[in-house]
């Protein structure tokens, strides 16, 4: 396909997700079957331009002057395929299958820059009533830390102690330029290919059937490893979810003891089965989805307990830049609501001494500093651990520092530690 071709196939899924209502991945999936002539560069291609699109919607409907689906296209090609106003305009010249030209109001726009004067929700590229939660958690470093979240998500893999080495994974895998992250001791990251549109499909390599990696981001290999299990304990993942962490945690046992791994839903519990084999984590128990009479039956058994919370999504605005502009109100409320509940599940589950790791992908002070300070409310046997010590032991080095300033509990995000955005609270209950 040429630019111009590209170009409105990117107009026309925006336009099916702001009509239809309907996720960006979906959308992108629905185009790509009804065009089967489109080749794996084309849809790659198309792809990074919706995303970036929605990465970067508020600030391009500002400079635009509309939020219209092709004032969203138009204004990401730029970035997207680095392309200048003058090369925007040749490309959109009417022809078969190509945009219509630009007008004199779309050329300005282009042209426009944000500068000091650009409200801050619109340099951050974040919905406006989230800008008083966001502005407290960062304050000056709002735009900063706003626009690493409207950037591309890196790819990052866990290497499986349990099958393999990062030394190991990374020769398999040295066509794909592979090198460690400083945070996760067991983890690489995928060089970008400049120029390139697409993410190489890392699934599809021998190693990862073998068993030798996951695809999972530094921030959540980082918060699996402050979780403080270990060989021979009793430890409860409770919203495993497909099970990221549950792998993470079982290597961390190095297959003693035993990890249970629960989650309420059971359509987002069902892959972990395929993942454990894979993997070769023998010591997971897995309970029945939404049984909690099984959970009732564990209660204050467990050493360490993971709560990888449901939450907003904002720590991953990179990777779901739809879900930005789709959060409202209520579902904030909702989330807020069932985080209290898992919170409570949790606490019951923990041994007197035990830890409890709460986890969010989110930097919402309302999901995050604010729970923990209604738990240990509601909790006073529960208190808040030093998350420095405990980087220090888990991971043998110094620990950074939060997002947001804080010392007990930590924030990664993508502008200060190049990673997704994750909270992490580790709570410790008082011995009986």
């Amino acid at each position: 396909m040429r630019a111009g071709g590209r170009v409105q196939a990117a107009i026309d899924i925006l336009q099916a997700i702001a009509e239809q209502h309907r996720p960006a991945p979906q959308a992108l999936a629905d185009w790509g079957r009804q065009h089967r002539f489109a080749g794996s560069g084309d849809r790659a291609a198309i792809g990074n331009l919706v995303y970036d699109a929605l990465r970067r919607r508020r600030s391009i409907a500002w400079r635009m002057g509309t939020d219209a689906p092709r004032a969203l296209a138009l204004g990401a090609c730029g970035a997207t395929f680095d392309l200048t106003v003058e090369e925007i305009d040749q490309l959109a010249d009417g022809s078969q299958h190509a945009p219509a030209p630009l007008s004199e109001d779309e050329r300005e726009g282009l042209r426009r820059p944000l500068d000091a004067t650009t409200p801050d929700d619109v340099a951050a590229d974040v919905p406006a009533w989230l800008l008083e939660p966001l502005q407290r958690v960062f304050g000056a470093r709002l735009v900063e830390e706003g626009q690493a979240l409207a950037q591309r998500a890196t790819l990052d893999l866990r290497v499986n102690t349990l099958r393999a080495t990062p030394e190991k994974v990374a020769k398999a895998l040295h066509p794909l330029r592979v090198h460690a992250v400083p945070l996760a001791p067991h983890g690489l990251r995928v060089q970008p290919v400049r120029d390139s549109q697409r993410t190489p499909h890392v699934e599809a390599e021998p190693a990862h059937g073998k068993g030798w990696f996951e695809v999972q981001d530094a921030g959540s290999q980082v918060a699996a490893a402050l979780s403080g299990a270990g060989p021979r304990m009793q430890v409860m993942d409770l919203c495993a979810g497909a099970g990221g962490k549950t792998l993470a945690l079982a290597a961390m046992m190095q297959n003693t003891g035993q990890l249970h791994a629960y989650d309420a839903d059971k359509q987002r519990f069902r892959p972990i089965f395929a993942r454990l084999k894979r993997a070769g984590a023998r010591n997971v128990q897995t309970l029945t989805p939404g049984a909690v009479d099984e959970l009732e039956a564990l209660q204050e058994r467990m050493h360490c307990v993971l709560v990888d919370a449901p939450c907003s999504g904002s720590g991953v605005w990179r990777r779901r830049p739809d879900a930005k502009w789709r959060l409202k109100p209520q579902a904030l409320a909702d989330r807020i609501e069932e985080q209290r509940n898992v919170l409570t599940q949790a606490a019951k589950l923990v041994r007197p001494g035990g830890r409890l790791t709460y986890v969010t992908c989110s930097v919402l002070p309302e999901e995050n500093v604010d729970q923990i300070a209604w738990f240990c409310a509601q909790h006073p046997d529960f208190t808040t651990l030093d998350y420095a010590q405990a980087w220090r032991d888990a991971l043998g080095d110094e620990p950074p520092s939060s997002a947001d300033g804080r010392h007990d509990t930590l924030l990664l995000t993508p502008a200060s530690h190049r990673v997704d955005g994750f909270f992490i609270a580790l709570l410790q209950r008082a011995q009986a």
